[in-house]
Protein backbone atom coordinates (compact mmCIF):
# COMPACT_ATOMS: atom_id res chain seq x y z
CA UNK A 1 0.00 0.00 0.00
CA UNK A 2 2.88 2.37 0.89
CA UNK A 3 4.42 1.74 -2.51
CA UNK A 4 1.21 2.89 -4.20
CA UNK A 5 0.68 6.01 -2.03
CA UNK A 6 4.19 7.43 -2.42
CA UNK A 7 4.06 7.81 -6.23
CA UNK A 8 0.64 9.44 -5.95
CA UNK A 9 1.92 11.95 -3.38
CA UNK A 10 4.93 12.66 -5.54
CA UNK A 11 2.67 13.27 -8.52
CA UNK A 12 0.44 15.63 -6.56
CA UNK A 13 3.43 17.60 -5.26
CA UNK A 14 4.98 17.91 -8.71
CA UNK A 15 1.64 19.03 -10.18
CA UNK A 16 1.28 21.77 -7.54
CA UNK A 17 4.85 22.89 -8.14
CA UNK A 18 4.25 22.96 -11.90
CA UNK A 19 1.13 25.14 -11.46
CA UNK A 20 3.12 27.61 -9.35
CA UNK A 21 6.14 27.73 -11.67
CA UNK A 22 4.52 27.36 -15.07
CA UNK A 23 4.83 31.09 -15.66
CA UNK A 24 2.48 32.07 -12.83
CA UNK A 25 3.15 33.24 -9.28
CA UNK A 26 0.30 33.38 -6.76
CA UNK A 27 -0.05 36.77 -5.05
CA UNK A 28 -2.58 35.44 -2.52
CA UNK A 29 -2.04 32.17 -0.65
CA UNK A 30 -5.72 31.77 0.22
CA UNK A 31 -5.02 31.88 3.96
CA UNK A 32 -3.19 35.08 4.92
CA UNK A 33 -2.52 38.60 3.67
CA UNK A 34 1.20 37.97 3.56
CA UNK A 35 2.78 40.17 0.89
CA UNK A 36 0.07 42.84 1.18
CA UNK A 37 -0.40 46.03 3.23
CA UNK A 38 -3.24 48.53 3.56
CA UNK A 39 -3.06 52.17 2.43
CA UNK A 40 -5.22 55.28 2.88
CA UNK A 41 -8.74 54.36 4.13
CA UNK A 42 -9.69 51.92 6.86
CA UNK A 43 -12.05 49.62 4.98
CA UNK A 44 -12.05 46.08 6.34
CA UNK A 45 -10.03 43.40 4.53
CA UNK A 46 -10.34 39.81 5.78
CA UNK A 47 -10.05 36.27 4.50
CA UNK A 48 -13.23 34.20 4.26
CA UNK A 49 -13.29 30.72 2.70
CA UNK A 50 -10.14 31.30 0.66
CA UNK A 51 -11.15 34.71 -0.64
CA UNK A 52 -10.16 38.26 0.25
CA UNK A 53 -13.30 40.12 1.31
CA UNK A 54 -13.27 43.91 1.32
CA UNK A 55 -16.02 45.67 3.28
CA UNK A 56 -16.75 49.39 3.13
CA UNK A 57 -16.61 51.58 6.22
CA UNK A 58 -18.82 54.71 6.15
CA UNK A 59 -16.94 57.99 6.15
CA UNK A 60 -13.60 56.45 5.19
CA UNK A 61 -11.79 57.49 1.99
CA UNK A 62 -10.92 54.99 -0.73
CA UNK A 63 -8.99 52.08 0.77
CA UNK A 64 -6.31 50.00 -0.95
CA UNK A 65 -4.80 46.61 -0.15
CA UNK A 66 -1.44 46.91 -1.90
CA UNK A 67 1.28 44.41 -2.75
CA UNK A 68 4.57 44.82 -0.92
CA UNK A 69 6.37 44.31 -4.23
CA UNK A 70 6.27 46.65 -7.21
CA UNK A 71 5.88 45.49 -10.79
CA UNK A 72 6.81 46.92 -14.17
CA UNK A 73 5.89 44.57 -17.01
CA UNK A 74 3.43 41.85 -16.01
CA UNK A 75 0.32 39.86 -16.81
CA UNK A 76 -2.18 39.73 -13.96
CA UNK A 77 -5.24 37.53 -13.58
CA UNK A 78 -7.78 37.78 -10.78
CA UNK A 79 -11.32 36.59 -10.12
CA UNK A 80 -13.75 38.89 -8.34
CA UNK A 81 -17.37 39.18 -7.28
CA UNK A 82 -19.14 42.36 -6.21
CA UNK A 83 -22.60 43.58 -5.34
CA UNK A 84 -23.54 47.16 -6.20
CA UNK A 85 -20.36 48.95 -5.17
CA UNK A 86 -17.84 50.57 -7.51
CA UNK A 87 -14.30 49.29 -7.14
CA UNK A 88 -11.10 48.73 -9.08
CA UNK A 89 -7.72 47.05 -9.41
CA UNK A 90 -4.78 49.43 -9.12
CA UNK A 91 -1.76 48.67 -11.29
CA UNK A 92 1.58 50.47 -11.55
CA UNK A 93 0.39 52.65 -8.68
CA UNK A 94 2.28 54.75 -6.16
CA UNK A 95 1.90 56.17 -2.66
CA UNK A 96 4.43 58.93 -2.04
CA UNK A 97 4.62 61.30 0.93
CA UNK A 98 5.19 64.24 -1.39
CA UNK A 99 2.09 63.45 -3.48
CA UNK A 100 -1.06 64.47 -1.61
CA UNK A 101 0.22 63.04 1.69
CA UNK A 102 0.62 59.52 0.37
CA UNK A 103 -2.64 59.36 -1.60
CA UNK A 104 -2.63 56.26 -3.78
CA UNK A 105 -2.47 57.28 -7.42
CA UNK A 106 -2.01 55.51 -10.72
CA UNK A 107 -3.80 53.33 -13.22
CA UNK A 108 -6.96 51.57 -12.11
CA UNK A 109 -8.84 48.87 -14.01
CA UNK A 110 -12.49 49.58 -13.32
CA UNK A 111 -15.00 47.29 -11.58
CA UNK A 112 -18.36 48.85 -12.41
CA UNK A 113 -21.65 46.96 -11.89
CA UNK A 114 -23.70 50.12 -12.63
CA UNK A 115 -25.81 50.49 -15.80
CA UNK A 116 -23.08 52.53 -17.52
CA UNK A 117 -21.04 49.27 -17.64
CA UNK A 118 -17.48 50.59 -17.72
CA UNK A 119 -15.94 47.44 -16.21
CA UNK A 120 -12.47 46.76 -17.57
CA UNK A 121 -11.95 50.40 -18.51
CA UNK A 122 -8.92 52.34 -17.28
CA UNK A 123 -9.10 55.24 -14.81
CA UNK A 124 -6.12 57.24 -13.57
CA UNK A 125 -6.83 57.33 -9.84
CA UNK A 126 -6.20 60.68 -8.09
CA UNK A 127 -4.41 62.01 -11.15
CA UNK A 128 -5.85 62.45 -14.68
CA UNK A 129 -9.21 60.70 -14.40
CA UNK A 130 -10.77 58.56 -17.13
CA UNK A 131 -8.50 57.40 -19.93
CA UNK A 132 -10.48 54.55 -21.53
CA UNK A 133 -14.15 53.91 -20.86
CA UNK A 134 -16.31 51.40 -22.71
CA UNK A 135 -18.11 54.13 -24.64
CA UNK A 136 -15.09 53.68 -26.91
CA UNK A 137 -15.69 49.93 -27.14
CA UNK A 138 -19.44 49.26 -26.71
CA UNK A 139 -19.08 45.57 -27.50
CA UNK A 140 -17.37 45.15 -24.11
CA UNK A 141 -20.28 46.54 -22.09
CA UNK A 142 -21.94 43.14 -21.70
CA UNK A 143 -18.82 41.29 -20.57
CA UNK A 144 -19.25 41.87 -16.82
CA UNK A 145 -21.44 39.47 -14.82
CA UNK A 146 -23.22 41.44 -12.08
CA UNK A 147 -24.51 38.31 -10.37
CA UNK A 148 -21.45 36.08 -10.19
CA UNK A 149 -17.70 35.76 -10.45
CA UNK A 150 -15.73 37.63 -13.09
CA UNK A 151 -12.27 36.87 -14.40
CA UNK A 152 -10.07 39.88 -15.15
CA UNK A 153 -6.88 39.70 -17.20
CA UNK A 154 -4.55 42.70 -17.35
CA UNK A 155 -1.45 42.93 -19.53
CA UNK A 156 0.93 45.84 -18.85
CA UNK A 157 4.02 45.55 -21.04
CA UNK A 158 6.03 48.70 -21.66
CA UNK A 159 3.57 51.49 -22.45
CA UNK A 160 0.92 49.03 -23.70
CA UNK A 161 -2.06 48.18 -21.48
CA UNK A 162 -4.70 45.61 -22.48
CA UNK A 163 -7.59 44.33 -20.38
CA UNK A 164 -10.15 41.54 -20.64
CA UNK A 165 -13.28 40.81 -18.61
CA UNK A 166 -14.38 37.19 -18.84
CA UNK A 167 -12.12 36.83 -21.89
CA UNK A 168 -13.83 39.70 -23.72
CA UNK A 169 -11.26 42.33 -24.84
CA UNK A 170 -12.09 45.69 -23.29
CA UNK A 171 -9.19 48.11 -23.68
CA UNK A 172 -6.03 48.71 -25.66
CA UNK A 173 -4.20 51.77 -24.34
CA UNK A 174 -0.70 53.22 -24.60
CA UNK A 175 0.69 55.54 -21.93
CA UNK A 176 4.10 55.96 -20.32
CA UNK A 177 3.50 58.24 -17.34
CA UNK A 178 4.17 55.43 -14.83
CA UNK A 179 6.01 52.27 -15.84
CA UNK A 180 6.35 50.59 -12.43
CA UNK A 181 4.37 50.44 -9.20
CA UNK A 182 2.36 48.25 -6.86
CA UNK A 183 -0.87 46.35 -7.47
CA UNK A 184 -3.77 47.09 -5.12
CA UNK A 185 -7.36 46.04 -4.48
CA UNK A 186 -9.65 49.01 -3.95
CA UNK A 187 -12.62 49.31 -1.63
CA UNK A 188 -14.40 52.48 -2.63
CA UNK A 189 -15.42 55.16 -0.16
CA UNK A 190 -19.06 55.46 0.96
CA UNK A 191 -20.78 58.27 2.82
CA UNK A 192 -21.97 58.22 6.41
CA UNK A 193 -25.36 56.52 6.62
CA UNK A 194 -24.82 54.30 3.57
CA UNK A 195 -24.94 50.57 4.18
CA UNK A 196 -21.84 48.39 4.16
CA UNK A 197 -20.97 46.81 0.84
CA UNK A 198 -18.54 44.05 -0.07
CA UNK A 199 -16.28 42.81 -2.83
CA UNK A 200 -14.46 39.46 -3.02
CA UNK A 201 -11.20 38.50 -4.77
CA UNK A 202 -9.56 35.12 -5.33
CA UNK A 203 -7.09 33.29 -7.59
CA UNK A 204 -4.80 36.31 -7.87
CA UNK A 205 -1.75 35.39 -9.93
CA UNK A 206 0.93 37.13 -11.98
CA UNK A 207 3.44 36.48 -14.75
CA UNK A 208 6.60 38.57 -15.11
CA UNK A 209 9.80 38.54 -17.15
CA UNK A 210 10.44 35.73 -19.60
CA UNK A 211 7.47 33.80 -18.20
CA UNK A 212 4.97 36.26 -19.69
CA UNK A 213 2.81 34.93 -22.49
CA UNK A 214 0.81 37.87 -23.91
CA UNK A 215 -2.28 37.16 -25.94
CA UNK A 216 -2.15 37.83 -29.70
CA UNK A 217 -3.09 41.33 -30.80
CA UNK A 218 -6.56 41.74 -32.24
CA UNK A 219 -7.41 44.39 -34.81
CA UNK A 220 -10.93 45.11 -33.57
CA UNK A 221 -10.37 46.72 -30.14
CA UNK A 222 -10.20 50.54 -30.44
CA UNK A 223 -6.92 52.10 -29.31
CA UNK A 224 -6.42 55.03 -26.94
CA UNK A 225 -2.85 56.15 -27.59
CA UNK A 226 -1.45 58.80 -25.24
CA UNK A 227 2.07 58.61 -26.71
CA UNK A 228 2.72 61.77 -28.70
CA UNK A 229 2.75 61.47 -32.52
CA UNK A 230 2.98 57.69 -32.24
CA UNK A 231 1.32 54.79 -34.02
CA UNK A 232 0.97 51.50 -32.15
CA UNK A 233 1.09 48.13 -33.88
CA UNK A 234 -2.65 47.79 -33.37
CA UNK A 235 -3.32 51.18 -34.96
CA UNK A 236 -1.14 50.24 -37.91
CA UNK A 237 -3.07 46.99 -38.27
CA UNK A 238 -6.29 49.02 -38.26
CA UNK A 239 -4.95 51.16 -41.12
CA UNK A 240 -4.04 54.37 -39.31
CA UNK A 241 -1.31 56.70 -40.58
CA UNK A 242 0.13 59.86 -39.06
CA UNK A 243 -0.82 63.11 -40.79
CA UNK A 244 1.68 65.11 -38.72
CA UNK A 245 5.19 63.81 -38.10
CA UNK A 246 5.87 66.04 -35.08
CA UNK A 247 8.87 67.66 -36.78
CA UNK A 248 7.78 69.80 -39.72
CA UNK A 249 4.89 70.54 -42.13
CA UNK A 250 5.58 67.63 -44.47
CA UNK A 251 2.23 66.54 -45.96
CA UNK A 252 0.57 69.92 -45.40
CA UNK A 253 0.06 73.13 -47.42
CA UNK A 254 -1.75 76.44 -47.11
CA UNK A 255 -5.45 76.36 -48.04
CA UNK A 256 -5.92 77.54 -51.64
CA UNK A 257 -2.17 77.34 -52.22
CA UNK A 258 0.38 74.74 -53.26
CA UNK A 259 3.03 75.72 -50.72
CA UNK A 260 3.25 75.75 -46.93
CA UNK A 261 2.91 79.04 -45.01
CA UNK A 262 6.14 80.91 -44.36
CA UNK A 263 5.11 81.74 -40.81
CA UNK A 264 2.21 81.45 -38.37
CA UNK A 265 2.17 77.64 -38.31
CA UNK A 266 5.18 76.39 -36.37
CA UNK A 267 6.26 73.09 -34.85
CA UNK A 268 7.19 73.32 -31.16
CA UNK A 269 8.12 70.35 -28.97
CA UNK A 270 6.21 67.92 -31.17
CA UNK A 271 3.09 70.08 -31.45
CA UNK A 272 1.71 72.03 -34.40
CA UNK A 273 1.16 75.59 -33.12
CA UNK A 274 -0.99 78.10 -34.95
CA UNK A 275 0.09 81.45 -33.54
CA UNK A 276 -2.11 84.39 -32.65
CA UNK A 277 -2.55 87.25 -35.10
CA UNK A 278 -0.01 89.44 -33.30
CA UNK A 279 2.76 86.98 -34.21
CA UNK A 280 1.44 85.10 -37.23
CA UNK A 281 0.45 87.73 -39.77
CA UNK A 282 -2.74 85.68 -40.31
CA UNK A 283 -1.29 82.86 -42.46
CA UNK A 284 -4.67 81.26 -43.14
CA UNK A 285 -5.85 77.69 -42.83
CA UNK A 286 -3.66 74.61 -43.16
CA UNK A 287 -4.76 71.56 -45.18
CA UNK A 288 -3.43 68.09 -45.87
CA UNK A 289 -1.97 67.36 -49.27
CA UNK A 290 -3.96 64.11 -49.37
CA UNK A 291 -7.73 63.99 -49.78
CA UNK A 292 -10.14 61.74 -47.91
CA UNK A 293 -13.66 60.47 -48.45
CA UNK A 294 -14.67 58.13 -45.62
CA UNK A 295 -12.34 58.08 -42.65
CA UNK A 296 -11.67 58.05 -38.93
CA UNK A 297 -9.62 61.08 -37.86
CA UNK A 298 -8.09 61.33 -34.37
CA UNK A 299 -6.32 64.44 -33.09
CA UNK A 300 -5.19 66.06 -29.85
CA UNK A 301 -5.77 69.76 -29.36
CA UNK A 302 -4.93 72.31 -26.69
CA UNK A 303 -6.62 75.69 -26.32
CA UNK A 304 -5.34 78.88 -24.77
CA UNK A 305 -7.77 81.20 -22.94
CA UNK A 306 -10.40 82.63 -25.28
CA UNK A 307 -9.09 80.75 -28.33
CA UNK A 308 -11.01 79.69 -31.43
CA UNK A 309 -10.11 77.18 -34.15
CA UNK A 310 -11.66 74.18 -35.85
CA UNK A 311 -11.07 71.00 -37.83
CA UNK A 312 -12.90 70.96 -41.17
CA UNK A 313 -13.76 68.19 -43.60
CA UNK A 314 -15.58 68.07 -46.97
CA UNK A 315 -13.84 71.36 -47.61
CA UNK A 316 -14.22 73.61 -50.65
CA UNK A 317 -11.10 75.62 -51.44
CA UNK A 318 -10.84 78.74 -53.56
CA UNK A 319 -7.54 79.20 -55.40
CA UNK A 320 -5.66 82.16 -53.97
CA UNK A 321 -7.77 82.28 -50.80
CA UNK A 322 -6.17 81.09 -47.57
CA UNK A 323 -9.49 80.02 -46.05
CA UNK A 324 -11.44 76.85 -46.73
CA UNK A 325 -15.18 76.33 -46.29
CA UNK A 326 -16.53 73.04 -44.99
CA UNK A 327 -18.13 71.04 -42.19
CA UNK A 328 -16.41 71.98 -38.96
CA UNK A 329 -15.61 70.27 -35.67
CA UNK A 330 -15.56 73.35 -33.46
CA UNK A 331 -12.46 73.91 -31.30
CA UNK A 332 -13.30 76.69 -28.84
CA UNK A 333 -12.95 78.04 -25.33
CA UNK A 334 -16.67 78.03 -24.54
CA UNK A 335 -16.27 80.09 -21.38
CA UNK A 336 -14.39 83.05 -22.83
CA UNK A 337 -14.99 83.18 -26.58
CA UNK A 338 -18.22 85.02 -27.58
CA UNK A 339 -18.94 82.59 -30.43
CA UNK A 340 -20.08 80.00 -27.88
CA UNK A 341 -23.12 82.13 -27.08
CA UNK A 342 -24.02 82.84 -30.70
CA UNK A 343 -25.75 80.53 -33.16
CA UNK A 344 -28.69 78.40 -31.96
CA UNK A 345 -28.88 76.23 -28.83
CA UNK A 346 -25.11 76.06 -28.43
CA UNK A 347 -24.33 74.86 -31.96
CA UNK A 348 -21.08 76.83 -31.96
CA UNK A 349 -19.65 75.32 -28.78
CA UNK A 350 -16.76 72.88 -28.44
CA UNK A 351 -17.00 69.71 -30.59
CA UNK A 352 -20.26 70.86 -32.22
CA UNK A 353 -20.88 70.66 -35.95
CA UNK A 354 -20.35 74.38 -36.26
CA UNK A 355 -23.57 76.39 -36.66
CA UNK A 356 -25.58 73.23 -37.35
CA UNK A 357 -25.66 70.71 -34.48
CA UNK A 358 -24.69 71.35 -30.83
CA UNK A 359 -22.50 68.80 -29.11
CA UNK A 360 -23.82 66.85 -26.14
CA UNK A 361 -22.44 68.52 -23.04
CA UNK A 362 -20.44 66.11 -20.90
CA UNK A 363 -19.85 66.28 -17.20
CA UNK A 364 -17.09 68.84 -16.50
CA UNK A 365 -14.73 66.10 -15.29
CA UNK A 366 -14.63 64.59 -18.77
CA UNK A 367 -13.66 67.85 -20.48
CA UNK A 368 -10.09 68.98 -19.97
CA UNK A 369 -9.27 72.42 -18.67
CA UNK A 370 -7.98 75.17 -20.93
CA UNK A 371 -4.26 74.58 -21.32
CA UNK A 372 -4.63 70.77 -21.14
CA UNK A 373 -4.80 68.36 -24.06
CA UNK A 374 -8.18 67.11 -25.30
CA UNK A 375 -8.69 64.35 -27.84
CA UNK A 376 -11.09 64.88 -30.72
CA UNK A 377 -12.31 62.34 -33.23
CA UNK A 378 -14.33 62.58 -36.44
CA UNK A 379 -15.73 59.45 -38.10
CA UNK A 380 -17.19 59.65 -41.59
CA UNK A 381 -18.70 56.36 -42.77
CA UNK A 382 -19.18 55.49 -46.46
CA UNK A 383 -22.98 55.85 -46.04
CA UNK A 384 -22.53 59.51 -44.91
CA UNK A 385 -23.20 58.76 -41.26
CA UNK A 386 -20.90 61.11 -39.33
CA UNK A 387 -19.86 61.30 -35.66
CA UNK A 388 -17.92 63.77 -33.52
CA UNK A 389 -16.19 62.45 -30.39
CA UNK A 390 -14.55 64.28 -27.49
CA UNK A 391 -12.32 62.54 -24.92
CA UNK A 392 -13.84 59.13 -25.58
CA UNK A 393 -17.50 60.22 -25.79
CA UNK A 394 -19.69 60.53 -28.87
CA UNK A 395 -21.11 64.07 -28.76
CA UNK A 396 -22.54 64.61 -32.29
CA UNK A 397 -24.18 62.20 -34.70
CA UNK A 398 -25.89 62.97 -38.02
CA UNK A 399 -26.51 61.90 -41.60
CA UNK A 400 -24.88 64.19 -44.16
CA UNK A 401 -27.44 64.92 -46.86
CA UNK A 402 -30.34 63.57 -44.78
CA UNK A 403 -33.61 65.40 -44.21
CA UNK A 404 -32.69 66.78 -40.79
CA UNK A 405 -29.29 67.88 -42.06
CA UNK A 406 -30.91 69.76 -44.95
CA UNK A 407 -33.31 71.55 -42.61
CA UNK A 408 -30.50 72.57 -40.27
CA UNK A 409 -28.41 73.74 -43.20
CA UNK A 410 -31.31 75.85 -44.51
CA UNK A 411 -31.41 77.71 -41.17
CA UNK A 412 -27.65 78.15 -40.81
CA UNK A 413 -25.23 80.86 -41.90
CA UNK A 414 -24.45 78.66 -44.92
CA UNK A 415 -28.03 78.53 -46.25
CA UNK A 416 -27.26 80.54 -49.41
CA UNK A 417 -24.06 78.66 -50.22
CA UNK A 418 -25.07 75.73 -52.41
CA UNK A 419 -21.52 74.38 -52.46
CA UNK A 420 -21.21 74.11 -48.67
CA UNK A 421 -20.12 70.58 -47.74
CA UNK A 422 -21.16 69.43 -51.20
CA UNK A 423 -18.02 67.51 -52.12
CA UNK A 424 -17.37 63.78 -51.94
CA UNK A 425 -13.78 64.08 -50.76
CA UNK A 426 -11.39 66.77 -49.64
CA UNK A 427 -8.31 67.49 -47.52
CA UNK A 428 -8.50 67.76 -43.74
CA UNK A 429 -8.27 71.42 -42.68
CA UNK A 430 -6.97 73.03 -39.48
CA UNK A 431 -8.43 76.49 -39.07
CA UNK A 432 -6.41 79.61 -38.32
CA UNK A 433 -8.61 82.09 -36.45
CA UNK A 434 -6.02 84.49 -35.07
CA UNK A 435 -5.60 82.64 -31.74
CA UNK A 436 -2.96 80.41 -30.16
CA UNK A 437 -4.05 76.77 -30.56
CA UNK A 438 -1.99 73.56 -30.58
CA UNK A 439 -2.49 70.23 -32.39
CA UNK A 440 -0.59 66.95 -32.21
CA UNK A 441 -0.99 63.16 -32.67
CA UNK A 442 -3.06 63.73 -35.83
CA UNK A 443 -3.80 60.35 -37.38
CA UNK A 444 -6.29 58.98 -39.87
CA UNK A 445 -7.50 55.73 -41.38
CA UNK A 446 -9.60 55.41 -44.47
CA UNK A 447 -12.85 53.46 -44.20
CA UNK A 448 -13.77 51.39 -47.21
Amino acid sequence: MKKQILPILALLCSTALFAQTNGWKNLFDGKTLKGWHQLNGKAKYEIVNGTIVGTTVPGEPNSFLATDETYGDFILEVELKVGEMNSGIQIRSLSLPEYNNGRVHGYQVEIDPSPRAWSGGIYDEARRGWMYQTEMNPSAKKAFNKNGWNKYRIEAIGPLFRTWVNDVPVTCMLDNLTLKGFIALQVHAIKQGEGGQQIQWKNIRIQTGAAMKPRPMDASTPVANYLVNHLSDQEKAQGFELLFNGKDLTGWRSAGQVTTPLKGWVVEEGALHVQDSAHSGRPGDLVTQKQFKAFELVFDFKLTPGANSGVKYFVKETPGSRAGLGLEYQVLDDALHPDAKMGVEGNRTLASLYDLIPSIKMEPRFQKKIGEWNQGKIIVYPNNHIEHWLNGFKVVEYEKGGTIYKVLLAHSKYAKNKEFGNVSQSPILLQEHGDNVYYRSIKIREIK
